[in-house]
Order: C-alpha cells, then sequence, then structure tokens
C-alpha cells in the first residue's frame, strides 16, 4: 500500500470567516505533517477552495515576479498570492485581464504583519477562469457548509469535538456570528438574480 500522502479535501469558506482566522496547528511533529488553519467555525483547513470576483492584480515582488490578486465574495476579500513556485496560477494572475470570476484551490498560509497582527492569504494551487453559475453554486454550497460547522459547533457544548473545541479556546468570535454572513452572502445572490432577471425581460 502506498504511503503517500492523501490530499486534503479543500474546504468551502466564505471571506469573513476566512479572514477571521489566524490559528494554524500541526497535528504531528513530523517535518512534512500538514499545516492546518483554525476556522472560527470548528473545522480545520489545509486547503481551500474559493470562487468569486477577481477585481486586481499586481506584481509586488521586489528581486523576481511575485503576484497578488484581489477574490473578492459577498463577504469580503481574499489575497491570493503566486510567485516562482505557483508558476501557473502566477502566469494566470499575470495575463487574466479582470474583473473575472474565477475559482481558486490553495493553501491557507498565515503572515505577521509589521504591527503584530496575524493575516491570512491563499498560496493558490490553481486558479481558473469560470462563469457567473459556478459563483453562484459557490456560494449556495459555501452558505449550507458553513450553516452545518455553526450548528455542530452549537450541538457540542461538552466539547467533544476538537476543532470547535480548540476554536473557542483560541477565537473570541462565535461561530453564530458567521450566520449572518450567510445571510447576507444569499441577499445578495437572490438580489443578483433578480437584477439578472429584470435585465433579461427589458
Amino acid at each position: 500500500m502506498s504511503s503517500a500522502p492523501t490530499r486534503e479535501v479543500a474546504q468551502r469558506v466564505f471571506a469573513r470567516e476566512f479572514n477571521d482566522s489566524g490559528y494554524t496547528f500541526k497535528e504531528s511533529d513530523d517535518d512534512r505533517a500538514p499545516v492546518y488553519l483554525l476556522l472560527p467555525t470548528g473545522e480545520r483547513a489545509n486547503r481551500i477552495f474559493v470562487v468569486g470576483t477577481l477585481t486586481e492584480t499586481e506584481d509586488v515582488g521586489e528581486d523576481s515576479e511575485y503576484w497578488r490578486g484581489r477574490v473578492v465574495d459577498p463577504t469580503g476579500t481574499f489575497f491570493v498570492y503566486a510567485g516562482q513556485y505557483q508558476p501557473e496560477a502566477a502566469n494566470v494572475l499575470r495575463e487574466i485581464e479582470t474583473p473575472k470570476y474565477v475559482a481558486v484551490v490553495g493553501k491557507p498560509r498565515t503572515y505577521e504583519t509589521d504591527e503584530g497582527d496575524t493575516n491570512v492569504a491563499v498560496r493558490p494551487e490553481s486558479i481558473t477562469i469560470v462563469d457567473a453559475a459556478t459563483r453562484d453554486r459557490w456560494v449556495t454550497e459555501t452558505a449550507g457548509r458553513t450553516v452545518e460547522r455553526i450548528e455542530a459547533a452549537a450541538e457540542d457544548p461538552e466539547g467533544i469535538n476538537e476543532y470547535a473545541r480548540m476554536a473557542t479556546e483560541q477565537y473570541d468570535l462565535p461561530p453564530e456570528n458567521y450566520r449572518e454572513a450567510v445571510v447576507a452572502a444569499l441577499e445578495e445572490l437572490e438580489d443578483e438574480e433578480s437584477m439578472d432577471a429584470e435585465i433579461e425581460a427589458a
């Protein structure tokens, strides 16, 4: 049987929750053990899957190309960084004309600001141009997954769920906070759909 590590499931997460995250951990002392980002709703994420509008790209590298992209969903902004070790993603950010809907699969990375705050960004494995229907489906599915995590945390007052317990210890951010983000995301989707219908009917 192969001992090659299996790829982690890419978690669907809205920008608001992702940007509130900052605590990372490993589950073994192995140098190659995956690094997980702890989400405030009580789930771990070694990889994430996001879909949104790529609104701008910029080469922020000093000695070599290092591309930053802003990907916006209904709740906030993901910052995506790709350089020489992510050549395909960097090439997309270099060549793409914004704005475009994109799907991004990548690893969460934390970094400390000059002020001592911890910020999170995405190191992309892939960036793919998608259509509006794909974006809409991602918003709906991510809303569902977020609510599932919120409810699982609420049903775990004894702290049996290890990651929900860790989230309570690490963040002063009740999972219920993110129900508002879910509602706002779904409302924005409905508004856009009704606007599209009006345009088509005109």
